[in-house]
C-alpha cells in the first residue's frame, strides 16, 4: 500500500515538472510538430483499420439482434451511441497506447540506458522540457483527432454493412443515427533507438488488429 502510495505520488510530481517545463518555445513547436507526425500520423493505418473493423463487426451483431425484435432499422442508433460513448475513445486509446504509447517509454527508456538524459542535463538543457514535454501535448492533441477518425471510418463501414450488405434504407439509416446522438459537441529491428521501438510495438500493434479481424470474421459465420 505505501509503496503504491509512493508511486503514484511520484507519477504526480513528475506530471507537474512535465506541465511547468511546456514552454511555448520555437524549440518545443519544432520538437512538438515532429512528435505529432511520429505518433500521430502514423498511428492512422492502425486507427482506420481497427475502425472499420469495429463498425463492420458492431453492425452484423447489432443487426442480428434487434432482428429477432423487428427493429432491425435501429441498428444505426447502436453503432452511433456505441460508438461516441463508449467504444471510439476507448478502442483508439488502446490502439494508441499499443502503437505510440509503448514508442515512446521504449525510446525514453533507451535514452535513459544510454545515457543521454544525463547528458542533456549536463549541457544544462531540461531533459523533461527536451524530450518529455512534446511528446506529452503531442499524445493530448493527437488522440481526439484520432479519435475522431476512428469514429467516421466505423461509421463508414458500418453504413456499407448495413445499407449494402444487409439492405437497411439509406435514409432510415442516417435519420435514426441523428436523431438519437448529439452531433453538436466537440470533440527486424535496426540497432537504434527508434527501430527497437518499432520491433517493441510490431507485435501489440498486430495482434490488435488481427484480433479485430478475426472477431468480423468469427462473427460473419457464426451468425450466418
Amino acid at each position: 500500500m505505501t509503496a503504491a502510495i509512493r508511486s503514484l505520488g511520484r507519477a504526480g510530481l513528475f506530471s507537474l515538472s512535465v506541465l511547468r517545463a511546456s514552454k511555448p518555445t520555437a524549440d518545443f513547436f519544432s520538437e512538438l510538430i515532429r512528435e505529432i507526425y511520429k505518433i500521430g500520423g502514423r498511428s492512422l493505418p492502425i486507427i482506420a483499420v481497427g475502425g472499420a473493423f469495429v463498425g463492420l463487426s458492431l453492425t452484423l451483431l447489432g443487426y442480428r439482434a434487434l432482428e429477432t425484435y423487428g427493429a432491425s432499422n435501429q441498428v444505426s442508433v447502436l453503432i452511433g451511441l456505441g460508438l461516441y460513448r463508449e467504444l471510439a475513445p476507448v478502442l483508439t486509446a488502446l490502439l494508441f497506447v499499443g502503437r505510440a504509447g509503448s514508442s515512446i517509454s521504449a525510446e525514453l527508456g533507451l535514452m535513459r540506458a544510454t545515457d543521454q538524459i544525463t547528458a542533456l542535463g549536463l549541457m544544462a538543457i531540461d531533459p523533461v522540457a527536451k524530450v518529455v514535454a512534446p511528446r506529452f501535448w503531442a499524445a493530448v492533441i493527437c488522440v481526439p483527432l484520432l479519435t475522431a477518425f476512428f469514429c467516421s471510418l466505423a461509421l463508414s463501414a458500418s453504413w456499407f454493412q448495413a445499407v449494402q450488405v444487409l439492405g437497411i434504407d439509406n435514409g432510415m439509416f442516417w435519420q435514426s443515427m441523428q436523431d438519437a446522438v448529439d452531433f453538436r459537441h466537440d470533440f527486424h529491428a535496426e540497432p537504434t533507438i527508434e527501430g527497437t521501438s518499432v520491433a517493441t510495438t510490431r507485435a501489440v500493434v498486430n495482434a490488435s488488429l488481427l484480433v479485430l479481424m478475426f472477431n468480423f470474421v468469427m462473427s460473419a459465420f457464426l451468425f450466418r
